[in-house]
């Protein structure tokens, strides 16, 4: 069973790098985040096989800016590191 990982401006760049990774840009105030988290987890438990986390924009703006996060809830979708999706 694999689970939501917390993604920072420290680790993002390593994190993003496993064969398909999806990040969730949220923040804890964020009432449509944290309808979003129950799927997100759910998504997770069922796809070992993929990277799946969380980023606080509030804690990792660097993070937000690099990848053009604009708004939140953002997921975006990354196949070897690169953005393949983004949906806002």
């Amino acid at each position: 069973m694999s689970k939501v990982n917390k993604v920072t401006d420290s680790n993002v760049a390593e994190f993003i790098q496993s064969p398909i990774t999806i990040l969730q840009f949220s923040a804890e105030w964020c009432g449509p985040c944290r309808m979003l988290g129950p799927i997100i987890e759910e998504l997770a438990a069922s796809n070992a096989d993929i990277a799946i986390g969380k980023v606080n924009v509030d804690e990792n703006s660097e993070s937000a800016s690099k990848y053009g996060v604009r708004g939140i809830p953002t997921i975006i979708f990354f196949k070897d590191g690169e953005i393949i999706d983004k949906v806002v």
